[in-house]
């Protein structure tokens, strides 16, 4: 969850899957190589980032993202593989459908919010490990990976997380019905 600049700014806000069976696997990693991590944000795959302004999450936005998200099931993830983007190395989630489901359900229901800025045509599922890295450093942690994967683990809830200035923070959690 990250702008182009990497940087982050107080009430921005993201839609979020946390995947805390990936952390042994991943954190010293992320804590090096991920922004993200280093601001608190927990090994995760995005639903939308950036979401709305937190000044303008209030009890009826949370009522309306917990409905969305209630209209979609629970479902088990298995990350098995690496797959890249320029200069990123992710985790690969497998299914990857219900993870597109939950993001084009909340861009449908707030189109000023499209996932990522609406920068990139295909928006791919993805636990990031590494970004902003060159090839040797990717290969190094990829490598590292190999041996502890698979990671699996339920998808039962979607967090929303803040940026208070400092760091991310945990402000609500929506459960899959």
């Amino acid at each position: 969850m990250t702008d182009d600049t990497g940087e982050f700014r107080a009430g921005q806000t993201g839609l979020v899957v946390r995947v805390p069976e990936a952390e042994p696997a991943v954190r010293a990693w992320r804590d090096r190589l991920d922004p993200s991590a280093r601001a608190g944000v927990p090994a995760h795959v995005t639903v939308l980032f950036p979401f709305l302004d937190e000044s303008l999450v209030d009890g009826g936005v949370c009522a309306a993202v917990a409905e969305v998200i209630g209209r979609h099931r629970p479902f088990e993830v298995r990350f098995e593989h690496c797959g890249r983007f320029p200069g990123s190395l992710y985790l690969v989630p497998e299914p990857d459908g219900p993870f597109r489901r939950l993001t084009e359900a909340i861009a449908e229901r707030w189109p000023q919010t499209p996932p990522f800025g609406g920068r990139f045509d295909d928006v791919v599922p993805h636990l990031t490990v590494a970004q902003g890295q060159d090839a040797a450093v990717l290969e190094e942690v990829e490598a590292d990976l190999h041996g502890r994967l698979p990671v699996t683990g339920p998808v039962s809830s979607v967090d929303l997380m803040v940026h208070d200035g400092t760091r991310w923070q945990r402000r609500g959690s929506f459960a899959l019905r």
